[in-house]
């Protein structure tokens, strides 16, 4: 893979320790990395670097998604198109939509839980420059209970049973683990707000994932299930239909993580689901969890739970006239978080959350050039997401739209 010597000039950087931005600033890309930002007039451009000229936008991170499945399925028309996909076309179809995932301005993604471990081999074919896709953390396949949310024929029982199936996915090329502790929207079985694993299974998926070195996360829209995790030492919990405000406080004392995901039970949402043929059960379970969850989402901003922005949906599919992952930003500001907050929610949170804010998160010197322009400042309008002009991953550009 061939990188230039690259000078981003013109621009203002967004502070996103909410300080004065870095105006008329100077970016300068070596290879995969960033080495150098300030101003123009104290940070000189090497005469060999290619210029890029993006006055008057403003530059931020690259986005980071920590709830994606490249392989979606959901109940209805799309189940039934895809009943049959076969190992190489699901391949085919996740890698068309990592590129559309990069394209959207997110550069880091996180799947808690896709079929067959392609995303494990997506994700080192990315690392290897032989696919274009943003960075992969996977928690291989989902770990499943019999009769649970998501459970397909491989399913672990019991806290034996559920040890051997962590070990399997950590031996995949997993990192975090996925289980679901609750029943879900997707499921036509199972209450949502049901508690459906055993206090002694969730803790031991988690002792044997930390033995491990492996992160947990669980779907979860039950208040009692999520109390029992979070005592367990989970460290992220997905969705939260149902979540209480004592609960919350709780995960916000353990320092637990809420990827809250509101963009699929908002009703903007629902043209999506009549686009790929949803049955009436499904939209009916869609509409049941919208207003509580979206409370859950208020009560978790006014208790301080760290937030990190996921979607459940693909990061680039079309919601509301933008994007799902700047929908769900912008649904942070409207459940009560400053625009600035929503922004770290989507940059510096996820990338805090994953353990990659060494290498993510920040345009700074010595991390990965990672970077979206927006022609205003997201700090102050997170909506100015909608208008993205230039996305760069590692120092190679992937969307130019600077004029």
């Amino acid at each position: 893979m061939i990188f230039e010597l690259i000078a981003i000039v013109g621009a203002s950087v967004v502070n996103l320790d909410g300080g004065a931005p870095i105006e008329n600033a100077v970016i300068i890309v070596d290879g995969e990395k960033v080495t150098a930002v300030g101003r123009a007039d104290t940070t000189p451009v090497p005469p060999e670097a290619s210029r890029i000229d993006a006055t008057g936008t403003w530059l931020i991170p690259g986005l980071v998604n920590v709830h994606v499945h490249l392989g979606l399925v959901l109940p209805g028309l799309l189940e039934a198109e895809l009943a049959n996909e076969s190992d190489a076309a699901l391949a085919l179809r996740m890698a068309k939509n990592a590129r559309d995932t990069l394209r959207a301005g997110v550069t880091t993604i996180r799947l808690p839980g896709d079929s067959r471990h392609v995303d494990i081999a997506l994700a080192r074919a990315i690392e290897r420059g032989q696919a274009d896709g943003p960075r992969i953390v996977s928690a291989g396949e989902m770990v499943d209970i019999t009769g649970g949310h998501g459970a397909d024929e491989t399913t672990a029982d019991g806290p034996y049973e559920l040890v051997k199936a962590v070990r399997r996915e950590v031996a995949a090329g997993a990192s975090w683990i996925k289980i679901a502790i609750s029943g879900g929207i997707a499921t036509p079985v199972g209450d949502i707000a049901e508690a459906l694993m055993t206090p002694e299974e969730i803790a031991a998926v988690i002792d044997a994932a930390h033995r491990f070195g492996a992160k947990v996360t669980a779907h979860s829209g039950s208040p009692r299930a999520t109390r029992v995790a979070v005592e367990a030492g989970i460290d992220a919990i997905e969705h939260g239909y149902f979540l209480t405000r004592e609960v919350l406080a709780l995960m916000k004392d353990e320092g637990t993580w809420f990827v809250p995901t509101i963009v699929v039970s908002q009703p903007k949402t629902m043209p999506f689901f009549e686009r790929i043929g949803s049955p009436a059960w499904y939209l009916d379970r869609v509409r049941s969890v919208g207003p509580r969850h979206f409370r859950a989402l208020q009560m978790a901003v006014e208790e301080g739970v760290d937030i990190a922005l996921g979607t459940d949906q693909f990061p680039f599919e079309p919601n509301d006239g933008t994007t799902a992952t700047v929908r769900e930003a912008e649904y942070y500001v409207e459940a009560g978080m400053s625009d600035l907050d929503a922004l770290r929610a989507a940059t510096t949170a996820p990338a805090k959350m994953l353990g990659m804010d060494n290498v993510i998160g920040a345009i700074e010197p010595g991390k990965f050039a990672d970077l979206v322009a927006v022609t205003r400042d997201p700090s102050a309008d997170i909506s100015s997401l909608r208008d993205m002009v230039l996305v760069m991953k590692g120092g190679r550009i992937y969307l130019n739209e600077l004029h």
